[in-house]
C-alpha cells in the first residue's frame, strides 16, 4: 500500500505549485479531489502548445500534473456550493489552496472556521510571499519569485545576467516544499490528533533551496556572481567541449582531477603549479578549462562520458529534453507511465513519476487527468480516513 493510502485531499489549486504538490501526494497514495470553478476549472487546462487541447480544457500544462485526481465543479460564492464544500471539508484530511493571501478567508473559510469544521484538518496555503507581512497580498508568478529571490541574478554570465531558469523552478520547489510539510503534518497528527495550518511562502522556499549560494553570503560575506555554466565551488567543474558537442565534467575531488588529467592525455596538468591544489585551480579556471577543451576535442562527448565515468570522474553529455526522456535509465526505473488519454480522444498519454522507488517499485497514477467536473455528483472517497 502506498504510504498515504486513505488520505483525502481537497485541492483548490491552479496551474503549477499547488497541482504539483497534490500530484506528489497522489503518487504517494492520497485520494485527491480537485475543486474547480464551474465552467472554467484550473487555468492550466487552457495552457500548453496545442491549441486544440487548450480549447478542450486539456492543455498540456494541466495533463502533466493532474493524472490520478478527480474533479468536481463547486461555486464557492453560492450558498449551495459553500454547503457542499463544507461537507467535503468535514470529511477531508488535507485542504490545499494557492489563492492570493486572504482570499479563502474572505469566502468564509479562514483557518478558524476550517478548524471548527474539522479539528483534524491539515490546511496548507501556498502563496508567493506567505499569509502575513508587507508583501503578502502581492500577486506572484514563478518569474516574479525567481527575480526577488536573487536566483536570476546568479543565472547566466556577467554579459547575459539576469536570466530566468528555463523551467518554473520556484513553482516546483514551492509545491515540493508543501508536499513535504503536509506529509510531516499528517505524521504529527497521528501523535496529537490535531490538524495544522501550513503557510508556505514560495519566496522563502526558493531562497532556502538556493543553498550554498545563500549560505556563502550569510556565513562568509561572499556575494555570489553569475558564472554561466561553471561551478563556483570547484574547478574543473562545468561545461566543456568535446569533438561533437558539450560535455559536463565535475572533477571536484583531487583524485578525480588527477584521473581526468591522465585520461585526456595531459598528466602534467595535475602537477602544474597553477592547478596543483583546489584553490589554485579555481583561481586559474580559464587557463585550466582551455587546456582541457583542447584535449577533449580528440573524442566525442559520448566516448568521453563512457571513459570518464568508468574511471570515477563524474561526466555526462548535455542532452535535449526529448533525449533525456528517452534515457535507458528512466525506462529501467519505470519513471514514465502511459495512460489512456482523457475523454474520448484516441491514443495514450505519458506522464512523469516522482523519482523515488518504494520497496523497489515506482509509484504511478492509476487514472488519466480528469475532465472538468468529471466526478461531480459521484462518490469521491473510496477509503476510510
Amino acid at each position: 500500500m502506498p504510504p498515504l493510502s486513505g488520505v483525502r485531499v481537497l485541492d483548490l489549486t491552479n496551474v503549477l505549485a499547488g497541482p504539483y504538490c497534490s500530484y506528489q501526494l497522489m503518487l504517494l497514495g492520497a485520494e485527491v479531489v480537485k475543486v474547480e470553478v464551474p465552467g472554467q476549472g484550473d487555468l492550466a487546462r487552457r495552457l500548453g502548445p496545442d491549441a486544440g487541447l487548450n480549447r478542450d480544457g486539456l492543455g498540456a500544462s494541466f495533463l502533466a500534473q493532474n493524472a490520478g485526481k478527480k474533479s468536481v465543479e463547486i461555486d464557492l460564492k453560492s450558498p449551495e456550493g459553500r454547503a457542499e464544500f463544507e461537507d467535503l471539508v468535514c470529511r477531508a484530511d488535507v485542504l490545499l489552496e494557492n489563492f492570493r493571501a486572504g482570499v479563502l478567508a474572505r469566502l468564509g473559510f479562514g483557518w478558524d472556521r476550517l478548524r471548527g469544521l474539522n479539528p483534524r484538518l491539515v490546511y496548507c496555503a501556498i502563496s508567493g510571499f506567505g499569509q502575513s507581512g508587507p508583501m503578502s497580498r502581492a500577486p506572484a508568478y514563478d518569474q516574479i519569485i525567481q527575480g526577488l529571490s536573487g536566483m536570476m541574478a546568479v543565472t547566466g554570465t556577467p554579459d547575459t545576467v539576469p536570466l530566468r531558469v528555463g523551467f518554473p523552478v520556484c513553482d516546483t520547489v514551492g509545491g515540493m516544499t508543501a508536499a513535504l510539510h503536509i506529509a510531516a503534518a499528517l505524521a504529527g497528527r497521528e501523535r496529537t490528533g490535531e490538524g495544522t495550518f501550513l503557510d508556505v511562502s514560495m519566496l522563502e522556499a526558493a531562497i532556502s533551496a538556493m543553498g550554498w549560494t545563500v549560505s556563502n553570503y550569510l556565513v562568509s560575506g561572499v556575494e555570489p556572481v553569475p558564472m554561466g555554466d561553471q561551478n563556483a565551488t570547484a574547478a574543473p567543474s562545468g561545461t566543456f567541449h568535446a569533438a561533437d558537442g558539450p560535455l559536463n565534467i565535475a572533477a571536484n575531488r583531487q583524485e578525480q582531477f588527477t584521473a581526468l588529467c591522465g585520461l585526456i592525455g595531459r598528466p602534467g596538468l595535475a602537477t602544474d603549479p597553477r592547478f596543483r591544489e583546489r584553490e589554485d585551480r579555481k583561481l586559474h579556471r580559464d587557463a585550466l578549462n582551455a587546456e582541457i577543451n583542447l584535449a577533449l576535442a580528440a573524442k566525442t562527448a559520448l566516448e568521453w562520458e563512457v571513459e570518464l565515468t568508468a574511471a570515477g570522474v563524474p561526466s555526462a553529455r548535455i542532452v535535449t529534453v526529448p533525449q533525456a526522456l528517452e534515457l535507458e535509465q528512466l525506462a529501467h526505473r519505470g519513471f514514465l507511465t502511459e495512460l489512456p488519454f482523457p475523454g474520448d480522444r484516441p491514443g495514450t498519454l505519458r506522464v512523469s513519476g516522482g523519482g523515488v522507488l518504494h520497496d523497489g517499485l515506482p509509484l504511478r497514477p492509476g487514472a488519466p487527468p480528469p475532465l472538468l467536473g468529471e466526478h461531480t455528483g459521484k462518490p469521491l472517497w473510496k477509503a476510510a480516513s
